[in-house]
């Protein structure tokens, strides 16, 4: 993971010039559209699995992102 990319996420104020540049919801995919594949990873024993993955293995899904911050 690029260094600067955690640099100026974990900012040290919760001020609209520190967070609004992250804030690409343009790229975002449109609504009803399949979510994009990407690596997860388990808290507990750190395993990796995919988002495909675990879409493929149950009939509901809740990924909850959250902050560094």
């Amino acid at each position: 993971m690029n260094s600067d990319v955690l640099k100026n996420y974990n900012y040290d104020a919760f001020v609209p010039e520190k967070f609004e540049p992250l804030m690409r919801f343009d790229e975002s995919p449109i609504l009803g559209a399949p979510a994009p594949d990407f690596p997860l990873w388990n808290l507990e024993d750190r395993q990796q699995i995919s988002l495909k993955e675990l879409w493929s293995n149950h009939l509901y899904l809740v990924v909850e992102f959250g902050s560094f911050t």
